[in-house]
């Protein structure tokens, strides 16, 4: 049962917004399986081990909040889920739910987040609802739980810039280290060496090294090719901590600057000063991309910039909102955004560069101290 103080906040007011949002949507109750969102509205840390295995689900309706897993994550959902019924099924899903029909009565309609719930799951919870539950109305929702968690409350910045300190930290660390001869994937070693070194809790995504014309890929792996003075060296990588990640991209070049990347580096760093001067509340998120894209555009590099300008950044490296051309959505205080224009020449390499920005009621802040770029 939610009594008015059994949730410890920040998590009974997370909770709060939510269940307002499920009265809006005529819904009494929703099943969390998305493991961001069960820590987001519990604390439960616990990660799916892997695609067809969960750690839990939680589900909450007026009055009702229980956090569901197995005996191997009894103790983490005593500790860490404050306020929440621990339901541990010990004989198996199917088996167990009758203990816990009982504590449904309230819910007449569950959402349930359609994309998130693997199939064989969702079929599992809508045999045990229909079956045992004869009233109760099993229903999908898209990202319900994600529009709340795009607007970051104080402490949940305060992790992020955490992270983004710990991410800038090992980029200072890595610089010191480049030598030719040594591959993109020792580098990428390095870079998860570093994290753990500086007291990340781990890494948000598996880091990006590109070296020359491997960095012409937006999205390229580590290879064991190995950098060389002449050409430029993309690097993309992030941190978590407590749980929130962090995501900076810098490309530098490795010996004397060319006149091409010159040319190329000093538009991409103008086309995100722009962005960063221009995003602010209000502004649609197409808007926002368009900021960037019409100064990539106008010098006829428009085909190159292959990705939209960003994307929301939190407990999860690629959340709501997203910045591309084809996103309607407004963007809010609190909101946590990646400004990341890039351009990328086959043959040749590329050039992206990623700060973090705080949606604010006027314009954002930038939460980047790095200051590193290049002024030609």
């Amino acid at each position: 049962m939610i009594k008015k103080l059994s949730i410890p906040a920040p998590y009974q007011g997370r909770v709060l917004r939510l269940l307002n949002e499920l009265k809006d949507r005529s819904l009494s109750g929703i099943l969390v399986s998305q493991p961001e969102n069960r820590r987001y509205l519990s604390g439960f840390e616990p990660t799916d081990p892997q695609l067809n295995e969960s750690s839990g689900f939680l589900i909450i309706g007026k009055g009702l909040a229980i956090l569901g897993t197995d005996p191997r994550f009894e103790v983490e959902a005593q500790k860490e889920a404050k306020g929440y019924f621990p339901f541990i099924y010990r004989k198996g899903l199917e088996s167990s739910w009758p203990e816990i029909k009982g504590l449904l009565k309230p819910i007449k309609k569950m959402a349930f987040e359609s994309h998130s719930l693997n199939f064989y799951t969702f079929q599992k919870f809508k045999k045990l609802i229909r079956y045992q539950v004869n009233s109760l109305l099993f229903l999908p929702a898209y990202q319900l739980v994600e529009e709340i968690r795009a607007q970051k409350d104080r402490l949940e910045i305060t992790a992020i810039r955490r992270a983004l300190s710990i991410t800038e930290e090992v980029f200072r660390e890595v610089l010191k280290t480049l030598r030719p001869g040594k591959t993109e994937k020792e580098i990428a070693w390095q870079i998860k060496h570093w994290i753990h070194l500086k007291g990340g809790d781990g890494l948000a995504f598996e880091p990006i090294v590109a070296s020359g014309p491997n960095a012409a890929r937006p999205h390229a792996e580590p290879t064991e090719r190995e950098i060389k003075k002449g050409e430029p060296i993309l690097f993309d990588f992030g941190s978590k901590w407590k749980g929130y990640c962090s995501d900076l991209s810098r490309t530098v070049f490795f010996g004397r600057p060319t006149d091409r990347f010159k040319e190329v580096y000093s538009l991409v760093r103008q086309t995100q000063l722009q962005a960063e001067k221009g995003i602010g509340a209000g502004l649609t998120t197409a808007a926002a991309d368009a900021l960037a894209r019409s100064v990539i555009e106008k010098e006829g590099y428009g085909k190159f910039f292959k990705h939209s300008l960003g994307h929301g950044v939190g407990l999860a490296t690629h959340e709501l909102p997203s910045l591309g051309p084809n996103s309607p959505n407004l963007l809010k205080p609190g909101m946590v955004v990646t400004i990341e224009p890039g351009i990328y020449l086959p043959g040749w390499g590329g050039v992206r560069l990623e700060n973090m920005v705080l949606i604010q009621k006027k314009g954002a802040k930038v939460l980047n101290k790095d200051q590193s770029f290049y002024r030609f």
